[in-house]
């Protein structure tokens, strides 16, 4: 079976500090932080939680909560654009690259994911991640797969 597990969710917050700190208090470290969104840990390196501070929480369908991530593993994330292709279901654009050049590599310090987008019938943004490493990983921009693979470290 290609999904191992729910990697993340996503919640809108009113206020990205007061937020970071309930769910600090709850035992969640925090993972990364920015003025608009931040991830905890829910257990480290498996699952995290988005924050997304938002003018609204109260909306119905805001984005923040219109996406979930299923956990793969590296290996499968390679094959993850054939086994979608053999169900009928297409990789969507994200972030600027088309569907052929996905997976793709987003530098979420300290832990590189690869990523690949979809989406379901009612158009909620589903992702396959796969963590590629826990330790510290220098700045990089995003990039592909294959150019991860690629590259020099």
């Amino acid at each position: 079976m290609m999904i191992k597990g729910l990697y993340e969710a996503h919640l809108p917050v009113s206020d990205m500090q007061s937020s970071i700190e309930f769910y600090q208090k709850l035992g969640l470290e925090l993972a990364y932080e920015s003025e608009k969104v931040s991830f905890v840990w829910i257990e480290k390196g498996k699952s995290w939680l988005g924050l997304w501070e938002a003018d609204q929480v109260n909306i119905p369908y805001h984005a923040s909560i219109r996406h979930i991530a299923f956990h793969v593993e590296a290996e499968d994330i390679i094959k993850a654009k054939g086994w979608l292709k053999e169900r009928g279901i297409e990789v969507r654009e994200a972030f600027g690259f088309s569907p052929e050049r996905q997976p793709l590599v987003l530098p979420n310090n300290p832990q590189a994911h690869a990523c690949l987008y979809f989406k379901d019938p009612d158009g909620n943004s589903l992702e396959f991640i796969a963590p590629l490493r826990l330790d510290h990983v220098e700045e990089f921009e995003m990039m592909t797969l294959e150019d991860w693979y690629g590259r020099k470290d």
